[in-house]
């Protein structure tokens, strides 16, 4: 058998720097607490939580909050401002551990808001990283997840928009979306903010997919862009099987298979990727 492994499969660089971390907190003794999953990756936070880390999903009600209340470190997705103020004022240490792509797209929607536009966010409205993204501007905050959304959205031929995205969102989508706003939309100001490393992790998924008979997308369940890559491999290889981890893998997922492409997301651990990829090399199917 024939196996592709992605290149960039794995840790981004956020990811790996947010979760180092926190494995860098646990040396010091203190309580350690993150506000969310420091990760979409449900082993990774498993490992955090049996070396005593805590997950806190509202700091002011937090058992740790008051004196002596630990270190708060914040999730890689980032945090609503508001979030961030309620934290510091109950007396947590704080370790910011979001994204630097991410933190540069709280820059962009505050100084937009101070500007006076309105803000689009292209991604969904439901993950933690744009909810955080929509927290940080007090501008009118629009978020558009489909391109039937972008052809009905509609404001003032007054209204000067900044538009940004989700880190992790699908970027030919993210460019039709666009496409369709900028006929739409007068005073638009586009920032590209889908980091480098989902763009390379996307075009490495569709490449190898139309190329092999089998996929095999490892990641969270939770993760967006393991996801978005899931997709991507399904529009073009029919055969692909989204696993978080090895037991996930159907036994007779490989059959009569003579050539498979294994990606993962920016969030699963290289560990769970070697597990796989040396099931694959070394059983017979």
């Amino acid at each position: 058998m024939e196996i592709i492994l992605a290149p960039h499969a794995g840790f981004c660089f956020g990811v790996e720097k947010a979760v180092n971390m926190v494995y860098d907190e646990l040396h010091t003794g203190e309580k350690i607490s993150t506000y969310g999953p420091i990760i979409h990756n449900e082993e990774v936070v498993r490992d955090l939580e049996s070396r005593g880390v805590t997950v806190v999903d509202d700091a002011a009600s937090s058992a740790h909050a008051g004196k002596g209340a630990g270190t708060m470190i914040l999730r890689s997705h980032g945090v609503t401002k508001a979030a961030e103020e309620a934290i510091r004022a109950k007396g947590y240490k704080v370790v910011d551990a979001t994204c630097p792509f991410v933190k540069r797209i709280h820059k962009i929607v505050q100084e937009a808001g101070e500007a006076g536009h309105e803000v689009v966010i292209v991604g969904d409205p439901a993950h933690a990283e744009v909810e955080a993204i929509a927290g940080w501007t007090d501008a009118p905050v629009h978020i558009i997840k489909e391109v039937a959304q972008a052809g009905e959205f509609r404001v003032s031929k007054d209204a000067e928009i900044t538009l940004v995205a989700q880190t992790t969102f699908n970027l030919k989508k993210f460019q039709e979306i666009v496409a369709i706003l900028e006929q739409n939309v007068y005073n638009i100001h586009v920032v590209n903010t889908i980091c480098n490393a989902t763009e390379v992790r996307q075009t490495e998924a569709e490449e190898i997919a139309t190329s092999v008979d089998c996929m095999i997308v490892i990641g969270g369940k939770g993760s967006s862009n393991s996801r978005k890559l899931y997709e991507i491999c399904k529009e073009n290889c029919e055969k692909t099987h989204f696993i978080q981890t090895l037991e996930d893998l159907p036994a007779d997922a490989l059959k009569g298979v003579q050539t498979v492409g294994i990606t993962a997301g920016a969030s699963t651990p290289k560990n769970i990727i070697e597990e796989v990829l040396g099931y694959v090399r070394t059983t017979n199917f």
